[in-house]
C-alpha cells in the first residue's frame, strides 16, 4: 500500500509538470519541447525565494506561477507566435534550441550542482497507519494535483474561454469571424501551460531534484503522459500520469535491475491497444 501511494503521488507530480504540455501540444497543436525549461524556471525561482530570500514555501508557489506565466507570454508573443503555422519539424527544432539555451543559462547562473531545498516542518515526516506509511509532502502533492486537474477540466469544458480555445484551434479563421480574439486566447493558453509547468517544477524540486539538465532528463516522461493520455485530454493526461507513476515506482522497487524500462513497456502496450491514447479521439477516415 505504501508503494502504491508513493506511485500515485509520483504520478500526480508528473501530471502537474506535464499537463501544461497537454495544453500547448494537445490543445494548441504546437510541439513545444521546451516545456521542461519552464518547469526548470519554476524550480529555480522556488529555490531562490525559499533558500536565499527566506520566503515561506507556500508563498513561493504563487510567485512561481506568475513568473512562469509572464515568461510564457513574453516568448509566445515574440517567438512562438511566428511558428504557429509552421511544420512540426520547425517547431521541434526551434523548441529544442530553446532547451539548450536554457540549459546553458542555468549552468552560467547556478552551476551544474543539484539545488538544495529545505521543506518547512509541516510538510516533512509521515503518517503511520496500519499497513501504509503516508508521507506528508506526498499527500500534499496528491491534493494539489487533484485540485489542478479538477480546475482545468472545469475551465476547458464549462467556461467560455475553454470553448474559445477549442474553436481557435479547430478553425482560427472561423473563430475570428465570430469575434474571438484568437491571438489573445493563444497567449492566455500558453501562459497557462507555462504557469502549470513552473508550478510542477517548483513542487518537484524535493522529489526530482533540480539541475540544469532537468529539461532533457524528464521531457520523455512528459511526452509519454501526453501520448498515452490522448492529445488534448486533461483527464486522459491525469490517468496516464497515474499509470506511469505507479508503474515507475513499482518497477523500480520490485525490478530495480531494469530501471525505467517498465514505463516504456506500459507506453508501448497502451499505444498498441489504443493508438490514439487512452482518451484520444479516433482520427476520421
Amino acid at each position: 500500500m505504501t508503494i502504491l501511494f508513493d506511485g500515485i503521488a509520483s504520478g500526480l507530480l508528473l501530471f502537474l509538470i506535464s499537463v501544461g504540455l497537454s495544453v500547448t501540444l494537445g490543445l494548441m497543436n504546437f510541439v513545444n519541447l521546451a516545456h521542461g525549461a519552464f518547469a526548470m524556471l519554476g524550480g529555480y525561482v522556488c529555490v531562490l525565494l525559499l533558500g536565499r530570500m527566506g520566503v515561506p514555501f507556500l508563498l513561493t508557489l504563487p510567485v512561481v506561477i506568475v513568473v512562469c506565466a509572464l515568461a510564457g507570454v513574453l516568448l509566445e508573443r515574440t517567438l512562438y507566435r511566428r511558428l504557429y503555422g509552421a511544420s512540426h519539424l520547425d517547431q521541434v527544432l526551434f523548441s529544442i534550441g530553446l532547451v539548450f539555451m536554457s540549459i546553458s543559462t542555468a549552468h552560467f547562473f547556478f552551476g551544474a550542482q543539484q539545488q538544495p531545498l529545505q521543506l518547512p516542518a509541516y510538510l516533512r515526516g509521515q503518517f503511520n497507519l496500519p499497513g501504509i506509511d503516508i508521507g506528508v509532502y506526498r499527500l500534499f502533492l496528491v491534493a494539489v494535483g487533484l485540485v489542478v486537474a479538477a480546475g482545468l477540466q472545469w475551465m476547458l469544458v464549462r467556461t467560455r474561454f475553454g470553448a474559445e480555445l477549442r474553436a481557435s484551434v479547430d478553425n482560427p479563421r472561423a473563430a475570428r469571424g465570430l469575434g474571438i480574439n484568437v491571438d489573445r486566447v493563444f497567449s492566455i493558453a500558453f501562459a497557462l501551460g507555462s504557469a502549470l509547468a513552473g508550478l510542477g517544477g517548483a513542487l518537484g524540486v524535493e522529489a526530482l531534484g533540480m539541475d540544469p539538465e532537468f529539461p532533457v532528463k524528464y521531457i520523455v516522461y512528459f511526452l509519454i503522459v501526453v501520448a498515452v493520455g490522448g492529445s488534448g485530454n486533461i483527464l486522459g493526461s491525469l490517468y496516464a500520469a497515474l499509470l506511469i507513476g505507479i508503474a515507475d515506482v513499482v518497477g523500480k522497487y520490485y525490478l530495480p535491475q531494469i530501471g525505467a524500462f517498465v514505463i516504456y513497456a506500459v507506453m508501448v502496450v497502451t499505444l498498441i491497444v489504443r493508438p490514439q491514447g487512452l482518451f484520444g479521439r479516433k482520427a476520421a477516415r
